[in-house]
């Protein structure tokens, strides 16, 4: 954390170390104060916050938690951590939120994290994705609803290790997710063969990629297979230039979160074809949970739901969860009902494990193809988040000792 950030923080912080508990008639409603990078990222938050809204709606027509209504404040980050804590400052201190939630970025939902142990104030993380937010950096007033870094690439290290590919290049953006990913890329993949190396690695800025300077620098190292993290505009970039140099003929991709469809819609008929990625099939996944989701998206929406759709709505969804379970609005009882709260996802029941308050909603691994000019995941599954988690014992050494 640089100087300037940290002092932010402590004078934030400083003014908010009693909580803010309502007494006030039980009617009133329970407000949950949301930070994200609406501006900047609109293709993920905009479906996101809509159905989180969405999702307030639903909860409300049913009487709300307790008998008391949900109420969402949404505030713009930029995409930058000391935006994201001046947002989070005025959620606390001048809307007097009862918990504070959001961020898309890791670097943002770290900082927020930080923040709200210093404030004392509750925080469920909904898409960022960083490891070390709920291991090396959690706390006991955050809790994660996305899966994490580990647990996609868990999710599909298996596919990788089936490939033929033994020299291995990576290319993701040079702040927390990319350095997580590719870290844990490369430990687990190394785990289940030991006889692949790595022989090249790209750090582009985020979305500042310099797409022909990359790609001829993977090129350079004529790697089997390449393991990619970039998303949004980097991505469309980086795989529009890799198609018309050709880097991916006859190269093994890996490539996270790629199968979103918020990213599928961006790459259109440039998407590639058998890539292995993490996701969401939308609609094409025909379970009942999912096809009730997408169908009350699009009734109010006129549009099929995407990944930020299901985080948004499913978050909502967890924190009534979650407060349901809590003898009151402080922090100490919001903690103890949050961590072991279960709750309903378009996938079935999932929950937020005491240990290290990560919740085991899993996500999809599938190939890409194209159909129609556009982009979509086939050959998908869907993987439970808690199978994919390493054990107890080895999360107590990865957490801090309190």
């Amino acid at each position: 954390m640089n100087l300037k950030r940290r002092h932010l923080l402590a004078a934030s912080a400083a003014s908010l170390s009693v909580p803010y508990i309502a007494k006030a008639a039980s009617a009133d409603p329970i407000v949950i104060g949301e930070v994200n990078s609406y501006s900047t990222f609109p293709t993920f938050t905009i479906p996101y916050r809509n159905a989180m809204n969405m999702a307030v709606e639903e909860i409300n027509a049913k009487g709300g938690v307790g008998g008391r209504p949900l109420k969402l404040i949404t505030k713009d980050d930029g995409a930058n951590p000391q935006d994201a804590i001046r947002a989070a400052t005025e959620l606390v201190r001048s809307e007097r939120v009862n918990m504070l939630a959001g961020g898309f970025l890791s670097n943002v939902g770290l900082a927020l994290s930080s923040f709200a142990k210093h404030a004392k104030t509750l925080y469920v993380a909904s898409e960022a994705l960083s490891n070390a937010l709920t291991w090396k950096d959690g706390n006991a007033n955050t809790f994660r609803l996305t899966p994490s870094i580990y647990m996609l690439v868990a999710m599909m290290i298996d596919d990788a290790a089936k490939l033929p590919a033994k020299k291995w290049a990576t290319v993701a953006p040079n702040y927390s997710y990319g350095t997580s990913a590719v870290d844990t890329f490369k430990r687990l993949l190394k785990a289940k063969r030991p006889d692949v190396t790595f022989v090249a690695e790209q750090w582009p800025t985020l979305d500042q990629i310099d797409a022909p300077a990359t790609v001829a620098a993977l090129a350079a190292a004529e790697p089997d297979g390449i393991f990619n993290a970039t998303f949004a505009s980097d991505l469309v970039a980086f795989v529009r230039q890799g198609n018309t140099t050709g880097l991916f003929k006859n190269r093994s991709v890996v490539s996270l979160i790629t199968g979103e469809p918020e990213y599928l819609d961006s790459l259109g008929s440039d998407t590639p074809d058998g890539w292995i990625v993490t996701g969401y099939p939308g609609a094409a996944y025909t379970a009942p949970g999912n096809v009730a989701f997408v169908d009350m998206y699009k009734s109010h929406f006129k549009d099929d739901p995407d990944w930020g759709a299901v985080i948004g709505y499913t978050l909502i969804q967890s924190i009534a969860a979650g407060v349901k379970r809590s003898a009151s609005l402080s922090l100490t009882d919001l903690e103890q009902g949050f961590a072991g709260a279960s709750f309903p996802t378009p996938f079935g029941e999932c929950l937020y494990r005491a240990i290290d308050h990560q919740s085991t909603l899993g996500a999809f691994v599938g190939k890409l193809a194209q159909e129609n000019g556009k982009g979509k995941m086939v050959d998908f599954r869907y993987v439970d988040g808690a199978s994919v988690l390493p054990p107890d014992a080895v999360v107590e050494t990865l957490r801090p000792k309190s």
